[in-house]
């Protein structure tokens, strides 16, 4: 079995993070007006990892500026989202320089990640806060490129589900060292993607044009009986042909096999099916529509060796065979087109006179 990896949560996991890789703090004098400003670096990372480095780190009073603020985030867990589930049996076609490759419709799934913003004053915190949450209402959308090759591109809400905070103080409790963490928990409603494969192209289509059980006819299967019955003579149910409570006129009679058209009335099944002219009679059993055919539409690519990055014609023929339609086969000769374009059947038989 073939290996793929489309590296859709890599995709997810980069399009998150990049979510927050632009975010300004600003520091103000007591008079407001700005002492320093910097982006505030972030990082995939758990919270114990950042804790624990800077919990540990002997020098924390004197590089505090270096060290905070910092942001990190991961990815915690994975779902799978049965209310966005689509038909798994559809696919997605594109072409290739190669030829036509598919795809199976992705399967949803919500992935949870974790945001952590590490400070050391509340001022510091509430104002990345406020940089964060106005954009979450309470979902934000961005727009990835999942699949290049197929030309897929999805719109992927992400959701906040909580924002928290805690506060951890180093050293004896007298210190005034101290972090403030905010954690802040969102929901990424993607996708998991199967392999794409190479899909064969369709050279002939055929399209058959049948009538309904109305105009068509039935073939009846008959039980025990004698005689044999005569094309085109009529069949009745009942006491005499006056009285019938069914009719129909016999097109063809083979191995206890009789095929019917002109029905008129139920004919009921046990009950006996009389020949007007031979005075055959069997008991009639099942019957199964045979519709009529009315009139057949053959496509094909000229030349039959044409694939999806080909130049080509097509010939369309329509052989009719009702008698309510006009008889014959139609040579059509069509200009040039995209191997892959939908042929409307219909179309062209209404607008057949104008060929």
């Amino acid at each position: 079995m073939a290996t793929t990896y489309n590296r859709a949560i890599r995709k997810l996991v980069v399009g998150f993070g990049n979510l927050f890789n632009n975010i300004t703090l600003v520091r103000y004098n007591p008079d407001e007006t700005e002492q320093q400003r910097f982006i505030v670096p972030i990082a995939y990372a758990g919270k114990e990892k950042y804790a624990q480095r800077l919990a540990f780190d002997p020098d924390l009073d004197k590089k505090a500026a270096m060290s905070l603020p910092r942001m990190s985030y991961e990815m915690t867990g994975l779902d799978y989202d049965a209310s966005r589930k689509q038909n798994t049996n559809f696919k997605t076609f594109t072409k290739t320089s190669v030829g036509v490759k598919s795809q199976y419709n992705p399967v949803p799934y919500n992935f949870d990640f974790s945001l952590y913003i590490y400070v050391r004053n509340i001022e510091d915190g509430t104002q990345i806060i406020e940089h964060i949450l106005p954009f979450f209402t309470p979902d934000y959308t961005i727009k990835l490129n999942l699949i290049p090759e197929m030309g897929i591109v999805k719109e992927i809400p992400i959701l906040l589900n909580r924002a928290t905070h805690e506060i951890e103080y180093e050293g004896d409790r007298d210190s005034d060292t101290r972090m403030v963490i905010w954690t802040l928990n969102f929901t990424v409603k993607g996708f998991i993607f199967g392999q794409t494969s190479s899909t064969g192209l369709i050279t002939r289509s055929i399209t058959n044009i049948l009538s309904d059980n109305k105009y068509g006819d039935v073939l009846a299967s008959l039980g025990a009986g004698n005689g044999t019955y005569q094309e085109g003579e009529t069949i009745y149910q009942g006491f005499s042909i006056n009285t019938a409570t069914a009719t129909a006129t016999v097109v063809s009679w083979s191995n206890n096999q009789l095929r019917l058209t002109n029905i008129a009335g139920n004919f009921v099944s046990s009950a006996v099916v009389t020949g007007l002219t031979t005075n055959a009679q069997y008991n009639f059993g099942s019957f199964t529509v045979v519709p009529l055919e009315h009139a057949q539409i053959d496509i094909t690519p000229n030349p039959s060796t044409a694939n999806a990055n080909s130049s080509y014609t097509y010939t369309t023929t329509i052989t009719e065979t009702d008698d309510d339609m006009i008889s014959g086969d139609l040579m059509v000769q069509f200009g040039t087109e995209d191997l892959t374009t939908e042929i409307g059947a219909v179309d062209l038989l209404n607008n057949r006179n104008e060929q």
